[in-house]
This record gives structure tokens, C-alpha cells and sequence, in this order.
């Protein structure tokens, strides 16, 4: 983990940015989400390879850079968690009080 804090700071800091920004305008955009049945699909996709990267089935360089993207994955979402959140709490501190 230090060495991708160490090598690759501004890759991560590039994501959590970009998650930060699209977390702030996702609540804007009311498109199609995905369905449930895609959802549940993707969570045991992400849980399989996190799984994967921490029994380190996948040597040498595959398996660097599998643990690159889920870290750049992680960085992103936490990105997109805190940028909703921030937004929802500057929209609901202007909202008039009824």
C-alpha cells in the first residue's frame, strides 16, 4: 500500500477528484440506473476480484495491476460518496425552511 501512496499519488489523487466531481453532479443527472439484478451482478464481480488481489492468485505484473485499479476503483468511489454528500449538504443547507 505504500508503494502505490509513494509511486502513484497523483493517479490517485486524479481519481478521488474525479469521483469528487462526478459524485457532485450525479445528483443532477436523472438517468436509467442499472438494475438491481446488474447491481448485485457487479458487487460480486468487485467482491471476487478484491478476493482475488488479497489470496494474490494473479503473479507478477496482473496482479500489480489489479490491485492498481481496485485502489483506483476505491479512491474513485470514496471520490463519489463524499462529493454527493457534500453537495446534498450545501443544497439542504440553502433549502427554505416551510
Amino acid at each position: 500500500m505504500a508503494y502505490f501512496l509513494t509511486f502513484h499519488w497523483g493517479w490517485l489523487l486524479a481519481s478521488l477528484l474525479l469521483g469528487l466531481a462526478m459524485g457532485w453532479i450525479a445528483v443532477v443527472h436523472r438517468g436509467q440506473g442499472v438494475s438491481r439484478l446488474t447491481a448485485r451482478w457487479l458487487s460480486v464481480l468487485t467482491a471476487l476480484l478484491v478476493a482475488a488481489a488479497l489470496a494474490r492468485v494473479i503473479p507478477g505484473r496482473p496482479g500489480y495491476w489489479l490491485d492498481l485499479g481496485l485502489i483506483l476503483f476505491a479512491s474513485y468511489l470514496a471520490g463519489c460518496a463524499v462529493g454527493s454528500w457534500l453537495r446534498d449538504w450545501v443544497l439542504s443547507r440553502h433549502a427554505p425552511t416551510a
